[in-house]
């Protein structure tokens, strides 16, 4: 903070804001900002970040589904496995996928104890890509299906029993009934975890996956502009949350659409109905 004395005296302070600190280096961030290196890394993490959340999600709905079903075995199972994906930090298991060979040196298809179909070489088959998919997929698959699940008990239970007594599938009774009235519950969750995944993928650059903020650290070991490539790839990253935001506002509006209609009509009727007040003042008591 730069300390400024007027001409009577008194001390006014002035700031050293973010455009005047040559320390920030404002032209080397926007230099490196509209750059093809980090660019490309934008691109691969949108990839990244689009196709954790679509394994999540598919995930995410057959865990929930699967916590639904009737039997005990497959509701305890799916249990465990929100449990393990859940409770172990995301961190860790993108790094358990990136030294899955440590383990399994070639991973086998085939009949248990009996014969092997074809097998693969571990470091071929899980490449840093598919490590940072499995790890952010899956971790994402256990916290939706919890979003998911809450989204099926929040329709009403005579609605589906309805249905059932009309003779409609359980597939049809899911896809045209439950979750068209879930989606009001499942949309807001999903927006917001779409938008944390996009900041997740950062642990990606520890698998060497070059991405986004991998990106601008190979460029900062090499030039020594810590700061102002981090500052780049910070713009970017909102940038892009701005525009999930944005999406995600519409989405919503898109699917509250009955709720907001249904309760204009209701206010409607109420202001129509024979003795309600017609002015502020005879609303007043």
């Amino acid at each position: 903070m730069v300390v400024h004395r007027g001409r009577r005296g008194g001390a006014v302070p002035r700031l050293k804001g973010l455009v005047t600190n040559p320390r920030f280096e404002w032209n080397v961030v926007f230099g490196w900002f509209t750059s093809e290196r980090l660019f490309t890394g934008l691109l691969r993490t949108l990839a990244l970040t689009a196709i954790s959340m679509a394994v999540g999600i598919v995930v995410g709905v057959l865990l929930a589904l699967a916590r639904l079903a009737p039997n005990a075995i497959v509701p305890g199972t799916a249990a465990f496995l929100v449990w393990l994906f859940r409770g172990v930090p995301v961190f860790v298991q993108l790094l358990f996928w990136g030294f899955i060979a440590a383990i399994y040196p070639r991973i086998a298809v085939g009949v248990p104890f009996g014969p092997e179909f074809f097998s693969v070489d571990a470091n071929v088959l899980i490449t840093p890509f598919m490590a940072a998919i499995l790890g952010l997929g899956l971790n994402e698959g256990a916290y939706m299906s919890e979003i998911v699940r809450a989204g099926l008990l929040s329709v009403n239970r005579g609605q589906t029993e309805a249905a059932t007594a009309l003779g409609m599938r359980r597939f049809h009774i899911l896809s045209r009934i439950v979750l068209p009235q879930a989606m009001k519950i499942i949309i807001p969750p999903t927006g917001n975890q779409t938008i944390s995944m996009l900041k997740t993928t950062s642990l990606v650059s520890v698998l060497a996956f070059p991405e986004l903020l991998y990106s601008a650290q190979l460029v900062y070991s090499a030039n020594f502009k810590t700061i102002p490539l981090l500052i780049a790839a910070s713009m970017w990253y909102l940038l892009v949350t701005s525009i999930l935001s944005l999406g995600q506002y519409f989405i919503e509006r898109h699917f509250n659409r009955g709720v907001v209609t249904a309760g204009r009509t209701s206010r409607r009727r109420k202001a129509k109905a024979p003795g309600s007040p017609t002015t502020p003042q005879e609303a007043r008591p």
